[in-house]
């Protein structure tokens, strides 16, 4: 499940849960509040990126080793790492546990300030996920970075999804794990998903699958080639989002949405983030994607594959966006 066609089919198919940040997801409890899983005595802290990752795998039946399982978490926080120049909060815990209900799946859930803990992921796996699945898999990364990111209300969940689902794959290109034209590829077959249907009412407002992760995403495409654009490239959304985490706005902290995007813009030197949050958050606002994909040099090839054009009005700006600062 390492992209997203991967995840747009899955969900899709079963509208199967994905993970809010700083709540709950389906009615789901955060582990403080739920039974407690019983443990195979695997336990083990990681120390990547400033932060201290105690990770538990509880006890259950599955084909991969507790060593992959660590591996891939470790994978994981080492490309968020790479993206936000540190690791979101400093004290992070992550609970392995068995999905009996879906034999290859890999499903998560975060929460802020849970005992203790600034950051909580609970991971299901399904028992015959493989070491394969683990090394493909986007789901781990996509919970570490709902981190690095303020909790909001549930109207607004969109901006943490949004982060999530954009910075993904980015910050594994970032850290070599995933090749750039498979980011550029993905975000084309999936980006179109969260353009404003008939009776959208803004992002604020419009809870549907699609505008709260692809809407999200669109945004922070758009904010990203904007914020890069008025800065002649110096700058990006991944400038602010460090700055947002470096002040301390993750996801243990409730903050105004408004805030955070404020600090954004000033380490940017822009006000594109509130900007932009003022003109899409009530109002529906669509993006000409086609003519945004000419501009970056994004040319669709094949089945679901793309070329990527050197010499594109933005080709330097598509290239900086995952390229490791």
């Amino acid at each position: 499940m390492a992209r997203w066609s991967l995840f747009v089919v899955a969900f899709l198919a079963f509208l199967a849960p994905c993970s809010f940040s700083g709540g709950q997801q389906g009615g789901e409890p955060p582990p403080s509040a739920s039974r407690p899983d019983r443990t195979t005595g695997v336990t083990q802290v990681l120390s990547i990126g400033g932060a201290t990752i105690e990770v538990e795998i509880a006890a259950g039946s599955l084909d991969v080793q507790p060593s992959q399982i660590l591996s891939w978490i470790e994978r994981a926080a080492r490309a968020v790492t790479i993206y936000y120049g540190r690791f979101a909060v400093q004290r992070v815990r992550v609970r392995v546990v068995t999905d009996s209900g879906q034999d290859d799946s890999i499903h998560g859930t975060t929460w802020g300030n849970v005992g203790g803990f600034q950051g909580v992921t609970r991971m299901r796996l399904g028992r015959h996920v493989t070491e394969r699945d683990l090394a493909d898999d986007w789901t781990m990364t996509h919970e570490f970075v709902h981190m690095a990111f303020s909790s909001l209300p549930d109207n607004q969940s969109w901006m943490e999804e949004r982060l999530a689902t954009y910075v993904e794959p980015i910050a594994r290109a970032q850290a070599g794990q995933l090749p750039v034209r498979q980011v550029w590829a993905d975000t084309i077959l999936g980006m179109s998903q969260g353009q404003p249907k008939r009776g959208d009412l803004g992002l604020d407002q419009t809870r549907s699958w699609g505008r709260t992760y692809w809407g999200g995403a669109m945004f922070c495409l758009v904010a990203d080639v904007e914020i890069r654009r008025k800065t002649e490239n110096r700058k990006g959304l991944q400038d602010a989002l460090r700055a947002i985490v470096a002040s301390g706005g993750t996801i243990d902290k409730e903050w105004p949405l408004l805030k955070v995007l404020d600090i954004g813009d000033k380490a940017t030197g822009t006000t594109v983030l509130v900007d932009m949050y003022n003109q899409w958050k009530d109002k529906p606002t669509t993006v000409d994607l086609e003519n945004l994909w000419v501009q970056l040099g994004i040319r669709r090839s094949g089945t679901d594959g793309v070329e990527l054009a050197p010499r594109a009005p933005l080709s330097t700006i598509r290239d900086a966006i995952t390229t490791r600062p």
